[in-house]
């Protein structure tokens, strides 16, 4: 019979026991009558404090509390994509079909079918020496992605017996011989989400995560295996810059965790998501995408759980060599989570209330993410991209859930309320943003879109930063006093904002735009702008450089179908030429 400890104090998602035996950290646990999930924080002496996964409403002290002896796990195997997890990778639509719309207390589903056959095809032979990491063989898991198993970690030896054809997650596919003696395979494997899964070695992130929203592939990218941080105030469009990555990263695989939003923001994921086309094979989207649902209304300290959850669920797919997009919105919320139950554990906090160790938390998180050999014989490369919603409070970017977050991410996309005010979306802050991957991408611009790339661009900031100095100059004493070229300046600077940068997540066309035709848009401005300063050294007056019929046509390029972009907008660089020509000849 299993020993078991008691509950002796319950402070919200707090529980302290006492006499569980051989407890240890980040163990999991079963709380109470109901048998509630928990995971142990601490242990002094013979009192364990654990953090309880759902509402404790109700519990008693006195009531039983069992030790799981094994740290907080995932299930790993074909039949994750496609699936809505909770944060502790409970399945909600198999939950809802058992308690209705609402979580039952101490209800637990397995993750992963244990009924549903798949049709194994093994790519090794008997006789073969494997290492962790090998793939053993595939499952064709949605139409979209090929699902490869692999030989687990700490497993090497000779394959005894390798099956072949329908089997369930569970059952034998293969027998290795290992210096330990016979082990059994299955497709199903178990992992503790606080643990980085490994790899043979990490690599410089060089080629970029095309997103198709503008002012991130051309003026601030991702490198495929970096970090980003979105910190914005409420409205300024966090989510929706999210679900736009969501859909049309050329990443292969998709892992969104909803951590502590409001429910009607996942409730829009859970329908929105479902119904969305791939858009390289037109299949639903959720063929290659992994939903976790942690929602405001849910019980706090599952916050935690859900971060880790989905980035070891992340992991898992890098490991077969695939691109990986990991989209938290919003770590704020898990640092809220971090907080209370520090709070309860009576800690020394830090700066606002937050724990200490928050930086080191938030750095352990982003360190997961990274572009690596994975583990094998075979030279197998994946890529892990983690975007990170931050809310901070009032948009005060000083507080320290950005301020941690800056000092581990890479990439900084400013959203500023201002520009969601003015309807300018996405209002991502062409001034305050940044990129550190640029040096690292520059190569791959030059090489697969235009050599003069990285100058375009250059050259466009540069407007963009001469445009801010001259506002100033503007408010103060009028546009009147700006010297013509100064006025071509604050004109193209305007088609920069309006025609480039802003972009309408809604609309058919505009809502992705491939890399190729951001270089072309972003050519016909800085031509428009080269060709102007020509003609007005040549004496064509400002007004009608201002009102050529061509610059209607630039403002319209973003509206042009891909497939016909290249000749379309080639054709609108040539008029802008032809008519800066007759201008200068009247």
């Amino acid at each position: 019979m299993t020993q078991k400890g008691r509950i002796i104090k319950i402070s919200g998602p707090l529980v302290i026991a006492q006499g569980i035996p051989e407890a240890r950290m980040f163990d999991v646990v079963k709380v109470g009558e109901e048998k509630l999930i928990g995971e142990i924080l601490e242990v002094k002496g013979d009192n364990v404090s654990i953090q309880v996964y759902e509402n404790t409403g109700g519990l008693k002290p006195g009531e039983p509390v069992e030790s799981e002896h094994y740290p907080l796990s995932v299930e790993l195997g074909p039949g994750l994509l496609g699936n809505i997890y909770d944060g502790i990778q409970r399945p909600l639509t198999l939950i809802r079909t058992k308690t209705g719309d609402f979580i039952g207390r101490g209800i637990w589903i397995s993750a992963i079918d244990r009924e549903k056959e798949w049709d194994f095809k093994p790519k090794m032979k008997e006789g073969e020496e494997v290492i962790s990491g090998d793939i053993l063989g595939t499952v064709q898991e949605t139409e979209l992605v090929e699902h490869r198993i692999l030989v687990p970690i700490g497993v090497r030896g000779k394959i005894k017996k390798i099956y072949s054809g329908k089997a369930k997650v569970e059952d034998i596919i293969a027998v290795i011989e290992t210096e330990e003696g016979e082990k059994n395979l299955s497709m199903l494997q178990k992992w503790p989400v606080r643990k980085m899964r490994p790899y043979k070695k990490q690599l410089n992130p060089e080629e970029p995560l095309i997103t198709g929203q503008r002012v991130i592939d051309t003026f601030f990218p991702i490198a495929k295996g970096g970090t980003a941080c979105i910190p914005g105030p409420f409205g300024s469009g966090k989510t929706v810059v999210q679900h736009q990555l969501s859909k049309w990263t050329d990443a292969r695989i998709i892992v969104f965790i909803g951590c502590g939003e409001r429910g009607n923001e996942m409730a829009d994921v859970l329908r929105e998501f479902p119904q969305l086309k791939d858009p390289v094979s037109g299949k639903p989207l959720m063929q290659r995408t992994i939903l976790i649902a942690n929602t405001s209304n849910m019980p706090v300290a599952a916050r935690e759980a859900s971060i880790y959850t989905g980035i070891t669920l992340a992991e898992y797919y890098r490991d077969m060599g695939y691109d990986v997009a990991l989209m938290a919105d919003s770590t704020s919320r898990w640092a809220e989570a971090l907080r209370e139950m520090s709070g309860r554990l009576e800690e020394i906090p830090g700066e606002e209330g937050y724990p200490a160790y928050l930086p080191s938390r938030l750095a352990e998180f982003y360190e997961r993410a990274g572009k690596i050999i994975c583990l094998g014989k075979d030279e197998r490369q994946g890529s892990l991209t983690a975007i990170g919603a931050v809310s901070p409070p009032g948009g005060d970017l000083s507080e320290p859930v950005t301020q941690a977050t800056l000092k581990v991410t890479r990439v900084f996309w400013a959203l500023v309320a201002e520009l969601a005010y003015q309807r300018h979306f996405p209002a991502i802050h062409w001034l305050r943003s940044y990129s550190l991957y640029l040096d690292n991408l520059k190569e791959y611009f030059e090489k697969k879109v235009a050599p003069d790339w990285m100058e375009l661009r250059n050259q466009a900031m540069a407007l963009l930063q001469k445009e801010d100095e001259l506002t100033e100059t503007v408010r103060l004493v009028g546009i009147d006093v700006l010297s013509p070229q100064d006025r071509i300046v604050m004109e193209t600077a305007r088609s920069l904002r309006e025609d480039f940068l802003q972009q309408f997540a809604f609309d058919e066309i505009d809502t992705y735009s491939p890399i190729e035709k951001q270089y072309l848009m972003l050519k016909s401005i800085m031509e428009y702008y080269k060709k102007c300063l020509e003609a007005l050294r040549e004496g064509v007056p400002l007004n009608t450089l201002v009102s050529l019929p061509v610059r209607e046509e630039i403002a319209k390029a973003k509206y042009i179908p891909s497939h016909e972009a290249k000749k379309r907008i080639e054709g609108i660089i040539r008029k802008i030429r032809e008519e800066i020509n007759k201008s200068k000849e009247r």
